[in-house]
This record gives structure tokens, C-alpha cells and sequence, in this order.
């Protein structure tokens, strides 16, 4: 899949029979936050509420074109990514994140070369304590995301599919 990448509409008319549930689409709830408004790769996963610990130690690494895909428990008291982090995803080479939570430093993020989507924004930031999991299925809004899971995001919305064996 590294060629040129259908749209998410594209997808969704190829897939649009599928019952195998390998193709999924993401609730319509999140909003565009960062520099790039499109953006796919495969799935590298952190579940975590209120502590962005595994945020942080995952844009701090290699990203390597890979979406990461946060379930934050759709928490918006803190934010688990700020100007900060999204700056270091898009140095460390992260195509994207997709957050079930919320964000801060809106304008920060809005000048990162990465891909960013979330609930919301909210100036609050998050307590560490080193707690969460990483590289777990999550369950984001009724929609199983897997890590290696292919991730497409665009202006119509998420698509996440299972890449063929």
C-alpha cells in the first residue's frame, strides 16, 4: 500500500460490500488539528486515559510513516497531545495521529508536518505516571483498530483496514 493511496470515499465504494469486517470506518467525530489534512500508514496503537506517558515515549521514537492511534477514553478534561509531541511526530517521522481525546496548543499543532485528529481542543495538560498500553486492539467509538492496520484519513473522514496476509 505504499503507492499512490485511494481517497477514503474510493474505499469505502470499493469495500462498501465487505462483511468480513477487514474494513472499517471511524465515527465522524473528529476534528482537524494539524498540518497535514491528509495522511495513511500502519497502525501503531497507545491506550491510555489521562496520562500521555505512552504518547510522549511513542513520538519520541522512530515513526517510520506509521499512524499512531490513541484511544484516551474520549476523555476531554486533559489534553494528550500538545505543540510539543506534535512537533516531535512530525521530526521523528510519525505520518499521523488520531486521538479519541483531546488536544492543546491548536496553533502549534496547526504548523506541524504531520497529520493530526482528535475530539477536541482543551488548554489543560495531562499528569504522568507511566501509565497505559501500547501496541493493544483498541476499540475507538464501536470500531476495532489494530496495530498493523492500514489507516487512510482525509477531509471525508477514517478508514482503517486489515492488510491482506
Amino acid at each position: 500500500m505504499t503507492d499512490k493511496i485511494p481517497a477514503t470515499c474510493d474505499l469505502c465504494d470499493a469495500h462498501k460490500g465487505d462483511t468480513d469486517g477487514a474494513f472499517r470506518v471511524l465515527a465522524p467525530v473528529f476534528r482537524d488539528f494539524g498540518g497535514r489534512q491528509v495522511f495513511h500508514g500502519p497502525v501503531s496503537t497507545v491506550k491510555c486515559f489521562e496520562d500521555n506517558s505512552l504518547v510522549k515515549a511513542a513520538v519520541e521514537s522512530p515513526g517510520e510513516g506509521r499512524v499512531l492511534v490513541v484511544d484516551g477514553g474520549g476523555s476531554l478534561r486533559r489534553a494528550l497531545l500538545g505543540g510539543n509531541l506534535g512537533a516531535a511526530a512530525a521530526r521523528n517521522g510519525w505520518a499521523g495521529l488520531v486521538i479519541d481525546g483531546a488536544v492543546r496548543d491548536v496553533a502549534e499543532l496547526a504548523a506541524c508536518g504531520v497529520g493530526i485528529r482528535a475530539l477536541a481542543p482543551i488548554p489543560l495538560p495531562t499528569e504522568r505516571a507511566g501509565q497505559g498500553l501500547r501496541d493493544v486492539p483498541l476499540l475507538i467509538r464501536g470500531t476495532w483498530v489494530r496495530p498493523g492496520d492500514w489507516l487512510v484519513a482525509d477531509a471525508d473522514g477514517i478508514a482503517v483496514m486489515a492488510l491482506p496476509a
